[in-house]
């Protein structure tokens, strides 16, 4: 007898979660392992990824999403071992530089669009070829709340996000009569490093102190009046990995503690 428990399984499922070293990426590599995948943690940084994929079980490949080749040898060694991708996470980017349009350095612009929008491309390229083949799959592309509302001084960021809601819906369609499914997740504000860094360099950029930012346009704005977990972000991206969202594609899902 099928279950609500044994939909969110992911038992026998091969799993791939690109940034998967720290914060949002390390959370949904913890929880898919639990529920029965093998994950395979990929990042830029070898000692993260390494100590991940060895607490859950997984397995670690070193890769910088943003060079095409180093992602043909990350998909080339997955499919040499398993012959087989049930799942990409397509977590890894970066929040790019902060300031305005007018004083902002392009040469950092187009870094943050070379990891977020094309190293997230370069992932699916692959992912999808392999998905097709197999007729199954589901693809989870980490875009952010900030994919469906503009920001100050966060002009590369919000267009990296911002595209990736609409490959989202076009592969979506692409994909679906291959019997994949591609979704997207728009996390708002998650407590950790990244938050942090990105905190202090407003408060830099801003002259203002990092708690009254944090107060003013990120708890306090929420309607739950707190920031979102990172482990809160991998549940729902169990839920679109998993059977529980079987008849889910193109989707985006908010996980934001109410910033409407």
């Amino acid at each position: 007898m099928t279950t609500p428990s044994s939909l969110a399984r992911l038992d026998g499922k091969v799993a791939l979660v690109t940034g998967g070293g720290t914060g949002i990426g390390a959370a949904v590599a913890r929880l898919f392992a639990q529920v029965g995948a093998t994950v395979v943690v990929a990042g830029r940084r070898s000692a993260p990824i390494e100590a991940i994929a060895a607490e859950i079980g997984g397995v670690a490949h070193s890769a910088d999403v943003s060079d095409a080749a180093d992602v043909a040898a990350l998909f080339g060694k997955i499919e040499a071992r398993f012959g087989r991708l049930d799942v990409l996470v397509n977590n890894a980017g970066g929040p790019g530089p902060i300031a305005p349009v007018a004083e902002v350095d392009m040469g950092e612009w187009v870094r943050c669009a070379q990891i977020n929008l094309f190293g997230a491309m370069h992932c699916l390229q692959h992912a999808a070829r392999m998905m097709t083949a197999q007729r199954s799959g589901s693809i989870i592309n980490m875009s952010s709340l900030m994919g469906i509302e503009g920001y100050p001084m966060r002009s590369a960021y919000v267009a990296t996000k911002f595209a990736l809601v609409g490959i989202t819906e076009t592969l979506a369609r692409e994909l679906g009569p291959s019997g994949v499914r591609v979704n997207a997740l728009l996390p708002g504000a998650v407590r950790g490093e990244n938050m942090a860094a990105i905190l202090a360099r407003r408060a830099a950029a801003e002259g203002r102190p990092a708690e009254e930012i944090e107060r003013a346009a990120y708890t306090d704005v929420a309607a739950l009046k707190r920031w979102v977990e990172p482990e809160e972000v991998a549940r729902a991206a169990l839920y679109y990995a998993s059977d529980l969202s079987s008849a889910i594609t193109g989707d985006k899902m908010k996980v934001d503690c109410g910033r409407f």
